[in-house]
């Protein structure tokens, strides 16, 4: 990956995919060494995590994951997911964070010189393009080593970058994990809540 030291990034983790991805690589991000990586590349401006919460009565197993973010250098946002039962009376949680990593990179855009994208949806693809107009460099960090690729082919193609994850994987990696069957969607533990566990 082409980082210059002297250039002002900014990252844009949508903590769902990049749960996803890395769970579906065998392996768990440790948040800290992740921005010292790029720090240590480049100027990073801001840090975004960006985290859909279920808000019950019950005591929120993201908590810890949230605040130990928003107080070791990452800006922190999140909204509440939503919970539903689907037609066939299961449970649900839905929790898309589009418009607000949206919003952000396009105020962002002005400021820095290269945003760096953690996902693989390819809603993002216009917002990339967008940003790009402004002049600013778009990296991708997502995984097509997955099966199936976790980054769709639309967001790969737009992007200035594409970052595989597992490449960098090791710069960052808390702890080896069993890499995850493909399935449904079940937050666990330290999972954010996602739509999807895919690139669509």
């Amino acid at each position: 990956m082409h980082l210059n030291q002297d250039e002002k990034v900014a990252l844009f983790i949508d903590g769902a995919n990049l749960y996803s991805a890395s769970r579906n690589l065998g392996f768990d991000v440790d948040y800290r060494n992740l921005l010292e990586y790029f720090r240590k590349r480049a100027r990073v401006i801001r840090a975004y995590y960006y985290s859909a919460v279920l808000e019950t009565d019950e005591y929120s197993p993201l908590k810890p994951l949230t605040d130990w973010l928003a107080y070791n250098g990452y800006s922190l946002v999140t909204k509440p997911a939503k919970e539903f039962t689907d037609a066939a009376g299961r449970r649900r949680v839905k929790g898309n964070m589009d418009i607000e990593v949206a919003v952000d990179m396009l105020e962002l855009a002005p400021v820095i010189d290269h945003a760096i994208l953690f996902s693989g949806d390819s809603d993002f693809r216009r917002l990339v393009e967008a940003v790009q107009r402004k002049g600013v460099r778009v990296s991708v960090v997502s995984s097509i080593r997955t099966t199936p690729p976790m980054v769709a082919d639309e967001l790969r193609r737009q992007a200035d970058a594409f970052i595989e994850l597992a490449d960098i994987a090791s710069e960052f990696t808390r702890r080896q994990t069993e890499p995850r069957q493909r399935g449904p969607v079940r937050p666990t533990p330290a999972e954010p809540y996602a739509d999807t566990p895919d690139a669509s």
